[in-house]
């Protein structure tokens, strides 16, 4: 069978998975070529498909997200090594980063802390975007440092990027330019689509019974881990804004937000209120 009939074939097996069923499996055959999907669009739709392509259609049926088959999701300008036990990237976060950049322009911060960093995603977008600038990230999975470690080496950030292991925020002292969380904030028991469900870690996605939890233990204390003109960037979910808020205003800081590109209040920007 040629490329094109066995993703035409692939596409339809994977209706019933996929809303993009079609991008999918073109995915997955350029993954299985080893080679780019333009690449591949041009060049090699009359080849003879490989064999290793049935067995990633199957994966795929059964939930599988594309970024854990492939083992890579782009994210800003970099691309992520990604898998089982780490959370996958997505678009609406690059919020953060675009609220960042709003912020500190071409200058950039010079340091920049990512709470429950996973295989790097926030910090790393960040240092590339900055070359001057150097950040720690923090996680308390020992699979997401193994992630982050891959990452930094591929980026060629080992002199820029660090990772701690840890819980959030304990035993953090130092203060930053730039703060970064995508924290879990889905409420027990939401009901998921099974590429989520079935595959990403729980305790990156849930946050107690009103998915708040995680933000009632951050909100007391990024104000005191912000160094002077700094700001911290955190990621909420949609219908949450009110409610964090809240939670913030709390600790005296000073906040505003920032929507996706869904127009969905994704962004908590939140800054040391002037003396």
């Amino acid at each position: 069978m040629r490329l094109r009939e066995a993703i035409a074939a692939a596409a339809a097996r994977l209706a019933q998975t996929s809303g993009t069923s079609r991008l999918d499996a073109e995915l997955l055959m350029a993954h299985a070529l080893g080679v780019e999907r333009d690449t591949m669009l041009l060049r090699h739709l009359d080849d003879p498909a490989p064999v290793a392509f049935d067995g990633l259609v199957e994966r795929r049926a059964a939930h599988e997200p594309i970024a854990y088959i492939t083992g890579r999701r782009a994210f800003w300008t970099i691309e992520l090594a990604v898998g089982l036990g780490v959370l996958i990237p997505r678009p609406d976060s690059e919020t953060l980063i675009e609220a960042a950049v709003a912020h500190f322009g071409e200058q950039g911060p010079a340091t920049i802390l990512d709470l429950g960093t996973g295989p790097g995603s926030l910090l790393l977008a960040a240092l590339s975007q900055w070359p001057d600038a150097c950040g720690l990230g923090v996680d308390r999975s020992e699979r997401a440092r193994g992630y982050f470690e891959t990452n930094v080496a591929a980026l060629g950030l080992e002199d820029r990027a660090r990772f701690r292991l840890g819980d959030w925020i304990d035993g953090l002292e130092d203060q930053w330019d730039l703060i970064l969380c995508n924290p879990p904030y889905v409420e027990s028991g939401d009901d998921l689509p099974p590429d989520v469900a079935l595959w990403e870690p729980d305790g990156a996605l849930f946050a107690g019974a009103d998915g708040l939890d995680d933000y009632r233990r951050l909100a007391p204390h990024l104000g005191r881990l912000l160094a002077p003109g700094g700001i911290a960037c955190v990621e909420i979910g949609a219908g949450q804004e009110e409610k964090v808020l809240s939670l913030f205003k709390k600790s005296g800081v000073s906040i505003e937000s920032r929507s996706d590109l869904k127009g969905i209040a994704r962004c908590l920007i939140i800054g040391l209120d002037p003396e």
